[in-house]
């Protein structure tokens, strides 16, 4: 049986020599967020059966490797931190340059609590400017008031 990280290098490797793009996976698996979608694929979220067999019949995997996407992964997929890889890098930076602004704002608005990554959407387009295509990333989460006992 393939390790999960062994089965997202082949995922990758699908896509690459079928020349897919993760959008058009992404409609290939049904309905939902290409974000979510290729998420999942990248070994973070869960698939339903139905959606990895998709997956599957679209990547050529097994019936075994589609099991595998539906099972609940080990997420966080960064090796070191701070990470290397630029534009991954530059996340971590925004946190670190506005993450204490983001929290009192937050704060402010909505009380002592915190912004869900579970119950959560996210929307990545390019917004086009003269002085160079911008990158535009809509992220909205549930909030959740801390419980007091």
């Amino acid at each position: 049986m393939p390790t999960r990280e062994e089965l997202t290098n082949k995922i990758q490797n699908e896509k690459r020599s079928r020349g897919l793009s993760w959008k058009t996976i992404a409609e290939g698996i049904g309905p939902g967020s290409a974000i979510f979608y290729t998420a999942a694929l990248l070994g973070q979220m869960t698939l339903t059966k139905a959606e990895a067999e998709n997956a599957a019949k679209l990547l050529g995997l097994s019936e075994v490797e589609a099991a595998i996407l539906t099972e609940p992964p080990y997420r966080g997929s960064l090796a070191t931190l701070p990470p290397t890889d630029p534009l991954i890098y530059r996340f971590y930076e925004l946190v670190q340059t506005y993450g204490t602004t983001w929290k009192a704002l937050i704060e402010e608005e909505f009380g002592d609590g915190i912004m869900s990554a579970i119950d959560f959407d996210m929307h990545i387009e390019r917004e086009p400017n003269p002085k160079g295509d911008r990158v535009k990333i809509n992220m909205s989460g549930k909030f959740l008031s801390y419980k007091r006992y």
